[in-house]
C-alpha cells in the first residue's frame, strides 16, 4: 500500500491546534496535556520527514533544470575562484 505524503499545511493547523490548546487552559490536566504533547512531537516528526522529502524534490528538480539538453556549448569560460572570493555571476564581463 501506498502511503500518502503527509499535508504541512493541515499537520501545521494541528499543531496549531494543540497551541492554542495549552493557551486556553487556566490549569493544565496533566493527562491531557501529555496526550497533546505525544500527540505534537509526533506531527513535528511527520512534517520534519515530509520537508526532507520535498526538499530533495526540489533539489532533483534542479538537478534536472540544470544539466538540461543544451546543444550549444556554454558561451562562458570557466574561470578559477580561491575559497575566500566571493563573486557574483552577474558581475563576470562575459
Amino acid at each position: 500500500m501506498v502511503e500518502k505524503p503527509v499535508n504541512l499545511k493541515e499537520s501545521l493547523k494541528k499543531l496549531n491546534t494543540i497551541v492554542e490548546w495549552f493557551e486556553a487552559q487556566e490549569e493544565i490536566d496533566v493527562e491531557a496535556g501529555l496526550e497533546k504533547v505525544k500527540e505534537g512531537a509526533a506531527l513535528v516528526k511527520v512534517c520534519k520527514k515530509r520537508l526532507s522529502e520535498i526538499e530533495n524534490e526540489f533539489a532533483q528538480i534542479q538537478r534536472d533544470v540544470g544539466s538540461g539538453d543544451s546543444k550549444e556549448p556554454s558561451k562562458k569560460t570557466p574561470r578559477t575562484q580561491s575559497a575566500d572570493e566571493d563573486v557574483n555571476p552577474d558581475d563576470v564581463p562575459f
